[in-house]
């Protein structure tokens, strides 16, 4: 029987066994928990959110934790999927008595649940599904140096929390010169002569509408400074990352930082309305966006053509070359492997004012990072 015509059955057992198998075939087509988490919250309601979260940590529970890759650990720790009730107890029994719901109750969220777990279409594979992870210690990615994220992260938050734009812009453009030095020198020190080694993977950064085209536009435009590659998939809502392991670690930081002060600077140029009193908002903000997406990709690539000129300077052509030439064949050959069929989606504009306000929010400042950082 399965697992579709057992939640016919109302008892918590079968429904459980249910949940349990639909989790483990979602992520047999590449879905991961917060992918899942983000769909539900988008689509049901907090009652169906909370519940598919004890339906993720009941299925987890099953996992020895060596089997489980570390990211996958870390998304079921951001989603708090943490079994609460004794193990001698199935979820939904647990579930039912402490929201004081009847079998027909549980059955209801569990049905919604399903529902949409059945519905999602197949995603390309970007990490392996728990039990299968194999990964020995020696041998995973020790992921980026946690002094230079913290370093990182630091600037970042100076940048969004200042009220200067001068200095916000100078704490970003520190905060991608240190990315790309590090990524650069970490790629040379770690490729073996002759045959630089590059350990690609993917992201999904989930964006929050209204704005979702010119949005992704900033993630791409994040992605292609750091040598990565984006694909935007409208419905459900996320951009896909792909790139060299370090990169996309780095990408994912920025962009998260990147996102909200875009948000800032968008909010803080206020309404409009055209000669006749009808509101031109929405064609504001999304001409205001773009145009910011497109400066900060310039800003970005400057940044990142600085550090390479300095690793350049350190290290020597004949070392970095070779790294930059595999980093990128490799993103292309999982690019072509995921996304066979690409088509370029362009996000259309139609007021002028927001084109050049959100151009002038990106370029206030000349990117003067050490002046301004007094280095």
């Amino acid at each position: 029987m399965s697992w579709w015509r057992r939640v016919t059955r109302s008892d918590p057992k079968s429904v459980n066994a249910a949940l349990t198998d639909a989790l483990r075939a979602t992520w047999a087509i590449g879905w991961q928990p917060v992918d899942v988490w983000q769909v539900v919250r988008r689509r049901l309601d907090g009652k169906a959110t909370d519940f598919l979260v004890g339906a993720i940590a009941e299925e987890a529970a099953h996992y020895a934790e060596p089997t489980v890759h570390p990211r996958w650990r870390a998304q079921l720790a951001e989603l708090d999927a943490t079994r609460w009730w004794p193990a001698t107890q199935c979820f939904t029994e647990a579930y039912a008595a402490r929201k004081n719901l009847n079998d027909v109750d549980v059955l209801e969220l569990a049905a919604q649940v399903l529902h949409l777990l059945r519905i999602l279409p197949p995603q390309p594979t970007l990490l392996p599904p728990p039990g299968s992870h194999t990964g020995a210690p020696a041998r995973e990615d020790p992921g980026v140096d946690p002094k230079l994220l913290a370093k990182i992260r630091g600037l970042l938050a100076k940048a969004e929390s200042t009220q200067f734009d001068e200095e916000a812009d100078a704490f970003f453009a520190k905060a991608q010169e240190l990315m790309s030095k590090y990524s650069l020198e970490r790629g040379a020190l770690e490729a073996p002569a002759g045959d630089p080694a590059v350990r690609t993977g993917g992201r999904r950064l989930w964006l929050e509408n209204p704005y979702l085209g010119a949005k992704s536009m900033l993630v791409g435009t994040v992605a292609k400074a750091n040598r990565c590659r984006a694909v935007l998939q409208e419905d459900p809502g996320f951009v896909t990352v792909l790139g060299e392991e370090t990169d996309l670690e780095l990408v994912e930081v920025l962009t998260t930082s990147l996102l909200v002060q875009a948000g800032k600077a968008m909010l803080a140029a206020g309404r409009r309305v055209d000669h006749t009193g009808t509101s031109r908002t929405r064609s504001f903000r999304q001409a205001f966006l773009v145009s910011y997406a497109g400066r900060i990709g310039e800003r970005l690539n400057e940044a990142s053509q600085r550090a390479e000129a300095e690793v350049t300077e350190a290290i020597g052509e004949t070392r970095l070359l070779p790294v930059l030439a595999a980093k990128e064949h490799a993103v292309q050959q999982l690019l072509d492997r995921h996304y066979p069929k690409l088509a370029t989606r362009r996000v259309s504009i139609s007021n002028a004012a927001g084109w050049h306000a959100g151009r002038a929010a990106a370029d206030l400042a000349v990117l003067d990072a050490r002046r301004a950082l007094g280095n």
